[in-house]
């Protein structure tokens, strides 16, 4: 996702790949400082500060980082004749602080802390400037996303009420342990699972182990609209006494016919993109 932030009467774009992993023009931030921004990279590329800053940016971040090509690259800079492209140095050392983009939108993009390292070296004045407008972006991209995704996350509690609530009158017998109802929830709550996602909570964990919070935490909006209609839906179901297969097609087939029409509606797909 793309964004704008001014700066000084500078427009900087800044690129969003997710998980607050924000990059942030060089090209568009050289261009304060001049009409030939390429340059203005390059000479910051030349200083020995830079590519020590840069390196050890990579050895904390990157652990594919080649701290052999770094080395000689370190022990270069600063001379007369030394230069270096942006290009050359993440071909050289597997970098991703830097990333280098052709065509008309294109230009040199660093991760937004190499980034405010970059602005700085150009003028400490320029860098507030464009601290500030980016905190600006963020907050207002977390006012915008945190409504809708939180109305479905609040709407998909409501319906887990229902849900629960009809497991606990029909499904639950008496005289059974606080353990015993866990696993019957469980199981229920998996039956939505694999009707929705096609696998259980402890499937998906597996399969995810480096994943914050769990199935359901990572769903898209798509999927988080479609889950609170299966909630209602088995819960109807659990009430007409169908067996727990019977009730999986049933809800399978739902979940399919709903994601194809939430996958086409555009609204929805806005949000998703936005997200």
């Amino acid at each position: 996702m793309k964004a704008l932030i001014q700066a000084e009467g500078t427009e900087i774009t800044v690129i969003s790949n997710g998980n607050d992993k924000d990059y942030i023009s060089l090209t568009d931030i050289a261009k304060y400082k001049s009409n030939e921004p390429n340059d203005v990279i390059k000479n910051w590329l030349r200083r020995k500060d830079t590519i020590e800053f840069l390196g050890l940016w990579e050895q904390l971040y990157n652990p594919n980082f080649k701290p052999v090509e770094f080395d000689g690259f370190k022990n270069a800079a600063g001379s007369n004749s030394f230069t270096l492209a942006p290009q050359k140095w993440i071909e050289s050392t597997n970098a991703i602080g830097l990333i280098s983009k052709s065509g008309r939108y294109g230009g040199t993009f660093a991760y937004k802390d190499i980034a405010f390292e970059f602005a700085s070296w150009i003028s400490a004045e320029f860098k507030l400037y464009i601290i500030k407008d980016y905190e600006r972006l963020k907050a207002d991209e977390n006012s915008r996303l945190s409504v809708p995704w939180n109305v479905n996350r609040m709407i998909s509690k409501i319906n887990y009420k229902i849900h629960t609530d009809a497991i606990k009158e029909h499904l639950i017998p008496e005289d059974i342990t606080k353990l015993q109802q866990h696993f019957v929830y469980a199981d229920e709550a998996d039956v939505l699972n694999v009707a929705l996602f096609g696998q259980t909570a402890r499937s998906w964990r597996e399969a995810h182990p480096e994943a914050k919070g769990n199935i359901r935490d990572n769903a898209t909006i798509q999927q988080l609209i479609v889950l609170s209609n299966l909630e209602s839906m088995n819960a109807e179901l659990i009430r007409e006494n169908l067996t727990q297969s019977e009730r999986l097609v049933r809800l399978n087939r739902m979940a399919i016919s709903q994601m194809k029409s939430l996958l086409g509606n555009q609204n929805v797909q806005r949000l998703e993109e936005e997200k």
